[in-house]
């Protein structure tokens, strides 16, 4: 959990390519960092593995009573009141664990994940899982290996008394057809949560090397309220352009990049004469997760490669241009599905999507200079796309907008403006 404290040491320590630097240099303790890469996952599983069948549960809700060209509404605010939620809290969440500690409030988060989890899972009503998701998204201030995982579990574990009949025949998973993949993502966050509780090390005396400890006591690893008002003086003093222009291009590029993650099922999911694909839960869970795979192989294969080879400014500025082949691409496939259903021709351009998306796709982290901030804002830009891209999505079949695909233009509209914040980048760091 970064915080204001890092730039402070970054400003206190010698540079990291010094003599002295070098001589500090203490093992890199692989346990704790397993640990944390496993926490990491536990926000994307809890936030994705609804994608698959949230529309069809909406669907079959109250409130859409199966009009299809009005479940777009309803999905939206579900996906984006978890990142809401979490935008209210997430700073505050940093700062608790600054005065406590981080073990604490990590292990609360994890169990409060695995509450809302299944209470979403028995949910049944459209305030009941408006509720859940809110709770989740309050307790979830901790992507990636999750974005993978998630949407295969919530697209194979949906339904699984007509998957699994000979297995799942109580009559309770006929009346709670979601319930089981709620279940697996609360077992994967509860196996993190032993992990946890019994190997994992108060992150505030991991991230210090022996000789950084006598230098730093631990009044300042857990700062009281005067330590933290000054930090958040340093935090004030570091808003610099550089600094606001880079957060301002995280929140477009989380801005598009949700919207997309949210539009994809909810495409899928859209019958074809409607502009969609008709596909079920567990093919969109499975497409997701393809394209989850997809971007993470990238990143680890080629990402390091262009940005040492081009830069951090120009690799990040042809991402943000890559949104709009992306967005182009989804009228080209509800043509093509209309005009021969779901075929090879539909597969390949959904590939095309995919690698269009995985180049848009570069590690977000490197624009954040404050990391706190940064993801408050980050998370309220992730609370608006879901809802933006998924009600224009229904608005524009509802009221035929260019022939039912005005959505596209306002999300390459949005990608333009977003290449144009990518420009004022400073082009030496």
């Amino acid at each position: 959990m970064d915080s204001a404290y890092d730039i402070l040491v970054e400003e206190s320590d010698p540079p990291l390519n010094s003599q002295s630097a070098r001589q500090r240099r203490t093992p890199l303790p692989w346990v704790q960092v397993s640990i944390i890469l496993l926490l990491h996952t536990c926000e994307p599983i809890s936030s994705q593995s609804i994608y698959p069948y949230i529309n069809e549960l909406v669907g079959k809700l109250d409130v859409a009573h199966g009009d299809e060209p009005t479940i777009g509404y309803y999905a939206g605010w579900i996906e984006s009141l978890f990142f809401a939620a979490e935008a209210m809290t997430v700073f505050q969440w940093s700062r608790v664990s600054g005065r406590v500690a981080r073990k604490p409030v990590l292990i609360l988060g994890m169990v409060g994940t695995i509450l809302s989890m299944l209470f979403f899972g028995l949910s049944r009503t459209f305030s009941a899982l408006v509720i859940s998701r809110c709770l989740c998204g309050l307790l979830n201030g901790n992507i990636a290996l999750g974005g993978t995982l998630g949407p295969i579990v919530g697209g194979s574990l949906t339904r699984p008394n007509d998957r699994f009949p000979k297995v799942f025949t109580n009559q309770f998973w006929k009346e709670y057809p979601y319930f089981l993949p709620c279940v697996a993502s609360s077992g994967f966050v509860f196996g993190s949560l032993i992990i946890t509780v019994l190997f994992f090390e108060e992150v505030g005396r991991l991230l210090l090397t022996p000789a950084m400890a006598n230098r730093y006591s631990m009044n300042f690893i857990l700062p009281d309220c005067a330590h933290m008002e000054a930090m958040e003086a340093q935090i004030r003093r570091h808003l610099t352009f550089p600094v606001l222009i880079s957060i301002a291009n995280y929140m477009s590029l989380a801005l598009l990049d949700i919207s997309l993650n949210a539009l994809l099922p909810l495409f899928l999911h859209t019958p074809i004469p409607m502009g969609g694909l008709g596909l079920g839960p567990m093919r969109i869970g499975y497409v997701m997760g393809v394209y989850g795979t997809g971007t993470g192989a990238f990143q680890l294969l080629f990402l390091s490669k262009l940005v040492r080879r081009f830069g951090i400014r120009p690799v990040f500025i042809m991402c943000i241009a890559t949104f709009i082949p992306a967005f182009l691409t989804f009228p080209f496939i509800s043509l093509v599905a209309k005009q021969w259903g779901v075929c090879m021709r539909v597969w390949i351009l959904v590939g095309c999507i995919f690698m269009f998306v995985t180049d848009s796709a570069p590690n977000r982290r490197s624009l954040g200079a404050i990391n706190g901030l940064a993801q408050t804002a980050v998370s309220s830009a992730r609370a608006v796309g879901p809802a933006l891209s998924t009600s224009l999505f229904s608005f524009s079949i509802q009221y035929n907008v260019v022939g039912g695909y005005g959505v596209y233009t306002t999300l390459i509209s949005l990608a333009g403006l977003a290449i144009l914040l990518a420009v004022q980048l400073p082009r030496h760091r």
